[in-house]
């Protein structure tokens, strides 16, 4: 499939944080409705995140990830924490076809998280990520509670716990002659992910049979939907495919992915089943079990790829 030079929706959420009584909010809802049945990824613009934070982010991790590999190996938590993932540092296993290497990030308040003494200042700035993008997490939920015309807080309610929203900060491997794989093709297993990332590039979003580039733009995040919100709205939203595509140089990244409690159920809602006519296209589902089995498909890639596990495994 060919590279499109498509680019992604762009939505301004200026309104969300002015005194605006101008249509703006309305315009920018119907924005993200349009993007996430359309694409499932738009780029956010005027998103209440400083760009000189996501900026000093980016340094930070690039000095962290410079490090010799046997200091970045001390950042990694004791055994038995309790967390839905091990956070800390760690790389894709050998025979992974994904080439990179992560720092994972929980809720500070939980009390999961290692950090590297050095860089200086990296603690700090993580966790401010980290709650800003809490809070962009809960406006676009608001959003696609408007969205997806369900009843007033309705998404805030049935996702209301934070113990597995998570963030990883990565670096991706220079491109070989031989393969260029970053993160091979998927779609996202969680709520909605929020990305940004150095001037490298790499990140693309397949559109309609074609690969179109998530470009590097300075202060601007890239939102998705993940499966969660695909099959509560029965297929209405898209969970898209994306990738990341290596280049000669290494590249810097963030993703926050803004989850679901792993003991809540999944199932497409009334909205989009019974009180529109249209049967469930899925069963449902336990989150914990999904996120397990996605898990192990990096963990203990399946031999063919067929039998890598999509949410497709809990279609009807």
């Amino acid at each position: 499939m060919a590279a499109s030079s498509g680019a992604l929706p762009v939505v301004d959420l200026a309104p969300f944080f002015t005194e605006d009584d101008s249509g703006g909010a309305a315009r920018a809802t119907a924005a993200v409705r349009e993007a996430c049945r359309t694409h499932g990824f738009f780029r956010a613009v005027n998103h209440g995140v400083p760009a000189e934070l996501l900026a000093r982010a980016l340094e930070l991790s690039a000095a962290f990830f410079a490090l010799p590999d046997e200091e970045k190996a001390k950042v990694r938590p004791a055994a038995g924490s309790g967390a839905p993932l091990p956070a800390g540092y760690g790389q894709q296993p050998a025979h992974s076809t994904d080439k990179n290497e992560y720092l994972v990030v929980f809720d500070p308040r939980l009390g999961f998280n290692v950090y590297p003494a050095e860089p200086a200042g990296f603690r700090e700035t993580v966790e401010e990520c980290h709650r800003k993008l809490t809070e962009l997490g809960l406006l676009i939920q608001e959003i696609l509670n408007e969205c997806m015309g369900l009843p007033p807080g309705f998404l805030r309610g049935y996702n209301d716990a934070r113990g597995f929203d998570l963030m990883t900060a990565k670096r991706y491997f220079p491109a070989t002659e031989e393969e260029n794989v970053g993160i091979s093709a998927h779609e996202d297993s969680n709520c909605i992910t929020f990305i940004f990332q150095d001037g490298v590039g790499g990140l693309e979003v397949l559109k309609d049979g074609d690969w179109v580039p998530a470009e590097p733009v300075d202060g601007s995040i890239i939102v998705n939907i993940g499966d969660v919100i695909q099959v509560l709205s029965n297929d209405k939203f898209k969970s898209a495919t994306h990738r990341v595509v290596r280049k000669p140089v290494h590249r810097h990244s963030f993703a926050f992915f803004f989850n679901l409690h792993g003991d809540k159920w999944v199932e497409p809602l009334p909205e989009f089943t019974a009180k529109i006519g249209e049967p469930p296209r899925y069963r449902r589902f336990l989150y914990r079990e999904y996120q397990q089995l996605r898990v192990r498909n990096k963990t203990h890639p399946p031999a063919r790829i067929e039998d890598i596990v999509h949410v497709s495994h809990y279609a009807i």
